[in-house]
């Protein structure tokens, strides 16, 4: 028998159902209300309300159909619950009055026997009522529920554009599971894991489980058989039953998800869209819809973070980047990349270590570009002007250069090259780098360079000294924070100060002297 239909929405415990004071039902036989839930409320009379249920159901009855002669004697008590039972009912509320002054002894020990919970409804209370206090709990379940997803999918989202994006997710996704989150690699080595680790049968469950999702082409040995169900992202959990030995074709499409039940934990494996044979792998205590939409979301962003983007854009991208290498112009390719105008990102992570090629590509798909250059310590991005970051990344420092036309593009790298510079050392999350008229624009370029380069000339033959006194006077003459910007010590900075003073033969206190060399740096 097929399982029962069960709609969206997260059922209702029962207990809830029983803590309502306004209806004052009673729970009068059966097991605990903590284990059973409620799916809807029927209402029947009929003496066999078998081929009218679904499962799940509180069925509401005021004894219309309990014939004269039912008593102890009979079966037919006994016959009517286990006719409830069969059909999958979760409970039964019987109504006192107006057929019937108590609830009869006989049903009591019927549900009894059966296990099925029985419930007295009260003559104040009406079926409806209780069918509406059913409806409600529902509803707040419901937006529970979807609260609860949505503020998954956001985590989960923010973990992604992290500097560590695939650890972050996994432990997002453990966290918000209560289980534990693993991503397996091509070969089926655990790659990265998060969360509460279960034992080796679930562990060696879970891998083998993996092995189902996974494309035939990129199993590394023969596919077990182990239990699998197809599920679609998005939709509700399959049902615990086992199903069918996974598939062994190497021409059959391996299915997007299988779930298992082990050790008292539920299991599920997503293989990744990307088509390379990486598995996330999932062990819960319990799996609800909303636990199932979660994970889906985890899988694709981890199909994005470990897969590698061939299509149209990325062959562009290649042909653009062949077409530089062999001496054309950027401006000629920039169309292959896309429309103009452009800015430059440089980006740094927080706290010690360079960033790995998937945190650079996690940062490039936060900032909905594919177009990274993870660079040492640093992460270069070229994006799209009205892509631009308006808002820092959780983990990240960002400078961000002018919108410029692709014949700029290393002036805007050196513009964000000194916006990053000059935020780490505000500790600001993000700085772009600010144009706007001023006096220095009322000299032609051509004079201003002259001037520039003649006032310059001693200490632009040392780059060291022209890069400290830019960031110097940028930073108002701060020792400490040109020391943070540049990465050396403030003593450095104060010795390369003392010679760009002695080579110029200026007084940098002065602040006229400063605004002068500040807007001849501006040309060199």
């Amino acid at each position: 028998m097929p399982d029962p239909a069960v709609p969206p929405t997260p059922p209702v415990p029962l207990t809830a159902l029983l803590a309502r004071e306004d209806l004052g039902l009673r729970q009068l036989a059966g097991p605990p209300a903590e284990g059973v839930v409620l799916h809807w409320v029927h209402t029947s009379e009929m003496a066999d309300p078998y081929p009218y249920l679904l499962g799940g159901e509180l069925l509401l009855s005021a004894g219309v159909h309990i014939p004269e002669a039912a008593g102890p004697g009979t079966s037919y008590f006994d016959d009517y619950v286990s006719r409830i039972v069969a059909a999958g009912g979760a409970a039964l509320g019987f109504g006192v009055a107006p057929v019937h002054d108590t609830v009869p002894e006989a049903l009591v020990a019927a549900c009894a026997s059966h296990g099925l919970p029985l419930l007295e409804v009260p003559p104040r209370t009406t079926f409806s009522g209780v069918a509406r206090a059913v409806w409600q709990l529902m509803a707040r379940a419901r937006l529970a529920e979807l609260r609860r997803v949505t503020e998954a999918q956001q985590s989960l989202a923010t973990a992604a554009s992290r500097p560590d994006p695939v650890p972050s997710v996994l432990r997002q996704l453990a966290q918000r599971l209560g289980g534990w989150a693993v991503l397996y690699g091509p070969e089926g080595t655990q790659i990265a894991a998060a969360g509460r680790e279960p034992g080796d049968e679930a562990r060696g469950a879970l891998t083998r489980l993996g092995e189902v999702v996974r494309p035939p082409a990129t199993r590394p040995g023969p596919t077990s058989p182990h239990a699998a169900r197809t599920t679609e992202p998005g939709a509700p959990p399959p049902s615990e039953r086992p199903a069918t030995a996974a598939p062994t074709d190497p021409n059959r499409p391996a299915p997007s998800s299988a779930t298992d039940s082990v050790a008292g934990l539920h299991l599920a494996a997503y293989g990744l869209g990307a088509g390379h044979g990486f598995v996330l792998g999932v062990a819960a205590p319990q799996r609800t819809p909303g636990d199932h939409t979660v994970a889906s979301v985890a899988a694709v962003l981890l199909s994005l973070l470990t897969g590698e983007q061939q299509s149209g854009t990325g062959a562009a991208r290649s042909s653009a980047l062949v077409r530089m290498l062999l001496g054309v112009p950027p401006e000629e390719v920039a169309s292959l990349l896309g429309d103009g105008p452009w800015v430059v990102v440089r980006a740094q992570p927080d706290g010690d270590g360079a960033p790995d090629p998937v945190a650079a590509s996690a940062l490039g798909a936060a900032l909905g570009s594919a177009l990274v250059d993870p660079a040492g310590d640093v992460v270069r991005v070229l994006v799209p002007a009205d892509r631009a970051p308006a808002d820092p990344l959780p983990g990240w420092t960002l400078g961000i250069s002018s919108a410029v036309e692709p014949e700029d593009w290393p002036a805007a790298d050196t513009q964000a090259a000194r916006a990053l510079a000059r935020a780490r050392a505000t500790r600001a999350p993000l700085l772009r780098h600010g144009v706007r008229p001023a006096f220095a624009d009322l000299v032609p370029p051509g004079e201003a360079a002259a001037h520039a380069r003649a006032l310059l000339a001693p200490v632009t033959a040392h780059p060291a000294l022209t890069e400290t006194l830019r960031t110097w006077l940028s930073l108002h003459g701060s020792w400490d924070r040109t020391a943070v910007a540049l990465s050396v010590h403030r003593n450095t900075v104060r010795q390369r100060i003392a010679r760009c003073a002695a080579l110029l033969a200026t007084d940098l206190d002065d602040p006229d002297v400063r605004m002068e060399l500040w807007f001849a740096l501006r040309h060199v």
